[in-house]
């Protein structure tokens, strides 16, 4: 199936096979996110990734491939949590409130990181000072797409275009 077939929603092969790949640097995780006092001991406890979004996509799929690979590596368990709801506000709120003991993370999008700041008028966390970043999963390209009705063919014909 060419790209240009493929429904925008369905992850290509090659954003789950550099997902897949990130997979391979999880061992550095609890190198870099312990806040744990008794880090000699970490996991010690089940670890949670908050998914921002329903079950079932994109998001949600890589935050289970990872939970289970760390199951695997650490033996504990690892658990993806789903709180969709306000752009990914709801589940970025609740990370940010979570005790900071390396236990709760928040598997971030450019929503939840750095377009809400933007497009809510008041966020209950601060996406820099309340969330670190860890890893990156994935790079999923997006897509900026308009009725072929329109009469444009470039992001600058479509600004002229609504001007």
């Amino acid at each position: 199936m060419s790209s240009s077939t493929r429904p925008p929603f369905r992850p290509s092969r090659r954003s789950l096979l550099r997902g897949a790949a990130a997979l391979g640097a999880l061992p550095l995780l609890p190198g870099i996110a312990r806040a744990d006092t008794r880090a000699d001991t970490w996991p010690s406890r089940p670890v949670k990734f908050v998914v921002p979004f329903a079950a079932g996509g994109t998001t949600d799929i890589l935050a289970r491939l990872v939970a289970q690979k760390m199951s695997e590596e650490y033996g504990q368990q690892f658990v993806v949590e789903n709180k969709a709801g306000a752009g990914g506000n709801i589940a970025a709120e609740f990370v940010a409130k979570a005790e900071p003991d390396g236990y709760t993370f928040i598997v971030g999008t450019p929503g939840t990181h750095a377009i809400n700041q933007f497009v809510f008028k008041t966020l209950a966390y601060d996406q820099v000072k309340d969330i670190a970043p860890v890893i990156i999963i994935a790079k999923v390209p997006n897509l900026f797409s308009v009725t072929n009705a329109l009469p444009v063919k470039s992001v600058a014909e479509l600004i002229a275009y609504a001007k």
